[in-house]
């Protein structure tokens, strides 16, 4: 089980963690708007983000995006059905931790925000957002 694991941690080769890591970097480049973090432009529907919590997001989805890739190459070759669910379960549980972490920020910034404003109708979009999430 061990050996799984760390052959799917593996999956990602250095040259594939160098890119994402670059592609980051770049990104920020195209981010001038970084510098006004947590600003939440909900009438755009639009969340600016601060650079850290930017590389946060974008690290734990390519973290997600390996353990995926990771999953496929077990079914390419053949593994065992519970070590693939046990696998699955993994990815699936840091996707849960990735939209906790994107709910928490949206109620903390741009709902606490829309609130103050008088924009009473953000509480009943995040009503029906977690009740999809519940289901």
């Amino acid at each position: 089980m061990r050996d799984q694991k760390q052959e799917i941690l593996n999956s990602i080769t250095e040259q594939e963690a160098e890119r994402e890591l670059s592609a980051g970097e770049e990104g920020m480049e195209d981010r001038p708007e970084a510098a006004a973090a947590d600003s939440c432009c909900c009438g755009e529907r639009r969340k600016l983000r601060s650079e850290k919590e930017y590389k946060d997001l974008i690290n734990r989805l390519s973290r997600i995006e390996g353990q995926i890739r990771g999953i496929k190459g077990m079914v390419e070759r053949d593994a065992y059905c519970i070590d693939i669910l046990n696998q699955a379960s993994a990815a699936s549980s840091a996707l849960s931790s990735f939209c906790k972490v994107i709910l928490s920020s949206h109620i903390r910034t741009c709902v606490t925000e829309d609130v103050r404003e008088g924009h009473e109708e953000k509480v009943d979009e995040l009503v029906k957002t977690l009740q999809k999430m519940m289901r």
